[in-house]
């Protein structure tokens, strides 16, 4: 058991997809920021609103004007964190198909390359094409 677990992990796929995982914990770390400390920022100097401070109370103890504090007094719900955490995703998604729309006009393009340069007859194929060359000559 553990010779197939060493001879699934070391297939090109799994690492692939743990080089994956890793870079998008990352990349997710940076479009956080971007949201928290570069958007929402900006929106709420606009709009003279902070999102991260919208909660309702679930019960009557909390009485608190933050939601770090609203939280330490009971149960709240918290929709301006899930506002920022739904830009937050947008934001991701957005970035996710640009890169997957660059990567395929990458593909059709070297596609329409190959499919401008005429593929080379396979060698018997040229060597019958010399010789019905020569033939024809004679």
């Amino acid at each position: 058991m553990l010779k197939e677990f060493q001879e699934f992990i070391s297939k090109g796929n799994v690492m692939d997809l743990a080089v994956g995982v890793i870079i998008g914990a990352a990349f997710s770390k940076i479009v956080d920021s971007l949201v928290n400390d570069i958007i929402m920022p900006w929106i709420g100097a606009i709009g003279g609103v902070d999102f991260s401070n919208y909660f309702l109370g679930l019960s009557s103890a909390v009485t608190a004007t933050n939601l770090a504090d609203a939280r330490k007094q009971g149960a709240v719900f918290a929709y301006g964190n899930f506002i920022t955490v739904l830009l937050n995703f947008i934001i991701l998604a957005f970035i996710i198909f640009l890169m997957v729309k660059m990567v395929n006009n990458m593909r059709n393009r070297l596609v329409a390359q190959k499919a401008a340069e005429p593929a080379a007859p396979p060698a018997d194929v040229a060597l019958l094409t010399e010789i019905r060359d020569l033939l024809a000559k004679k």
